[in-house]
């Protein structure tokens, strides 16, 4: 590694600035091309004439891909140069990018996302990687929070960036916009130093496969299950299996001498706590984001960019509060900041669940402030727990377990969001649905938007009437998931809040840990 300051030293280089500069953006971009086509979807299906199914896919294509792959991406960045494996991957993520340009037929649509979320996968893990191996100790902490924080609100960007686009140019705008800063990143990423771990084991090629396989088939089995039914052989057979490649990818690893990630580190209450703080914190966030978006559109009748605008208030606590968490967690400790910002954003849920159809944006913000406030508390000491319980020469498999997390928890939380919500929404609206017309029967029994559309083309009081039902069993179902997803954080605040160290605890891995993993970095 390079020479650094001296540990007192808590002022950040132009150089480490910079650092911070490129691997924040790269980041947010990631996480923007996660969320940016949400509002895309009309204008894609209008235009290729994909079906419900194929919409779908064009958005969790690149979270299936992104998600399977990240483990295996930061080992390679650990074996053979992180600045390597994030140029390559930025590549990849820009030539993926470029193809719906050209090619806008829902399969390319869809493997083109595919193949962006490979080129994803390498850069992500590798830009938290570049700045834990690049800071010193005095300044690593507050350089992980930034990008914690940025990593979080990086999907509201991504809504907002779109809504502006398409507001004057058509959906392909959205990928010439990722290109552009695809192929800018590219070239910056040069300037940024390199690291690996010096040692280069021999790269662990079943727990590769095992990781993939695991995470990638629960991933399926999450996404597909709220639109096949969580009953459906296909959806019961991708859980079942991807549970037991979990379970031998353990196995694996507790017998392999070099292993992609030693199990190990979970045990560990810095590294085990901040993992499962992690994955809640998405589970609640994606859930959220499932039903405020909905809300916004179809309840308060916000244009997409409306929508944006209207959440892009959530990400200023997230990263104000992330910038001085650093300062917070010598005073507090992981625990009380865990467990603070948990229930906060339990009690963010339990207000967006109160929502009522009429009752307009401001107890809106309110909720989401409140939401996003809490998020900013135990984002960023989740984070630091992982990568300081990790040897520098593993930081690339400790930033691929954080983005891992992120991505598990994002697709937990939209598929129990969307489940709660249909079932409840179908209960609610079965008396509408018995007094529909058989031929408009399915439709104002499948989704909201569905029935505001038989409602717009049946017109007259009737129409209305139709309207105002629907909105209240969309309503009942909202308040239901969110009320579920706030009895999610407050166990959590309590379970993880108890496992997380207290402010005495010392960020350092465990002996026999430290002594099988640690190697060190050189440029």
């Amino acid at each position: 590694m390079s020479s650094q300051p001296h540990p007192g030293n808590t002022k950040m280089s132009v150089r480490e600035l910079w650092t911070l500069t490129v691997a924040c953006s790269a980041v947010a971009m990631v996480m923007a091309a996660a969320a940016a086509l949400y509002s895309a979807l009309p204008d894609i299906a209008l235009d290729t004439g994909a079906t419900q199914s194929q919409l779908t896919w064009i958005v969790d294509g690149y979270t299936l891909t992104l998600a399977a792959l990240l483990l295996p991406a930061g080992a390679l960045g650990d074996r053979y140069g992180r600045r390597g494996v994030l140029t390559i991957g930025l590549l990849m993520f820009a030539a993926a990018s470029a193809v719906p340009i050209f090619l806008d037929s829902p399969t390319w649509l869809i493997g083109a996302r595919a193949a962006a979320g490979v080129g994803a996968a390498l850069v992500m893990p590798a830009t938290l990687s570049l700045l834990t191996v690049s800071f010193p100790p005095a300044q690593r902490s507050r350089a992980v929070a930034i990008w914690a924080g940025v990593a979080a609100s990086g999907g509201i960007a991504g809504l907002l960036v779109s809504g502006l686009l398409l507001e004057h140019w058509p959906w392909q705008s959205i990928f010439v916009g990722f290109v552009a800063a695809a192929l800018a990143l590219f070239a910056l990423a040069w300037t940024l130093p390199s690291s690996r771990d010096q040692d280069s084991p021999a790269f662990d090629i079943p727990g590769a496969l095992l990781s993939s396989a695991s995470i990638g088939l629960f991933v399926l089995g999450l996404l597909e299950g709220p639109i096949r039914g969580w009953t459906d052989p296909w959806v019961a057979a991708a859980l079942a299996v991807g549970i037991v490649a979990g379970v031998a990818f353990a196995a694996v690893e507790l017998r392999c001498e070099h292993p992609l990630l030693d199990v190990r580190l979970f045990a560990v209450r810095g590294f085990g706590a901040g993992a499962a703080s992690l994955t809640l914190q998405f589970v609640a966030t994606f859930g959220l984001f499932f039903l405020i978006i909905q809300y916004m559109q179809l309840v308060l009748d916000y244009t997409a960019l409306q929508s944006a605008l209207a959440l892009a208030p959530m990400s200023v606590p997230m990263i104000v509060v992330s910038v001085v968490t650093p300062w917070l967690i010598p005073r507090l400790g992981m625990r009380g900041l865990t467990a603070s910002g948990l229930a906060l954003a339990g009690l963010g849920l339990i207000l967006i669940g109160r929502l009522e159809a009429d009752g307009g944006y401001g107890p809106a913000v309110v909720a989401l402030l409140i939401f996003s406030f809490g998020l900013g508390l135990c984002t960023a000491p989740a984070t630091t727990g992982i990568v300081e319980n990790t040897p520098d020469g593993k930081q690339g498999v400790a930033s691929a377990v954080n983005d891992t997390t992120r991505e598990v928890g994002a697709a937990v939380g939209t598929a129990l969001a969307g489940s709660l919500l249909a079932a409840s929404y179908s209960h609610n609206i079965a008396p509408a649905v018995a007094a529909a017309p058989e031929i408009a029967k399915e439709y104002v029994g499948s989704s909201l938007a569905a029935a505001l559309e038989v409602a717009r083309i049946g017109g007259g009081p009737q129409g209305e009437q139709l309207a105002e039902f629907a909105r209240g069993a969309f309503m009942g179902g909202m308040s239901h998931a969110s009320y579920v997803l706030a009895g999610v954080m407050f166990g959590a605040a309590v379970i993880v809040g108890a496992w997380a160290p207290g402010r005495r605890t010392p960020a350092t891995v465990a002996p026999a840990e430290e002594a099988t993993l640690v190697a060190s970095d050189t440029e």
